[in-house]
């Protein structure tokens, strides 16, 4: 496992002055997933779920960290009708 704070569950990724939050996945739960997908499952497979686990744990944690936004000001946003 790796060595980290208790109940730490994202480092920052600063690629390129980019500081976006990366989830750290632990070999246990990597094996899972794996394990979960079809015999017949290609790499393309396996990328596209990491890409959508990926994509959920990071919108989770903006919602715990309240960094969402309101329907209303995406749509104001992108000219979008109500």
């Amino acid at each position: 496992m790796i060595d980290r704070p208790q109940g730490m569950d994202y480092v920052l990724n600063q690629s390129e002055g980019d500081c976006t939050m990366a989830t750290v996945m632990e070999k246990e739960e990597a094996h899972k997933l794996v394990d979960r997908l079809p015999e017949s499952a290609t790499w393309d497979d396996l990328m596209h779920e990491i890409y959508v686990r990926e994509t959920i744990e990071r919108g989770l944690a903006d919602s715990r960290a309240v960094r969402t936004k309101s329907v209303k000001e995406v749509r104001a946003k992108y000219g979008l009708r109500e």
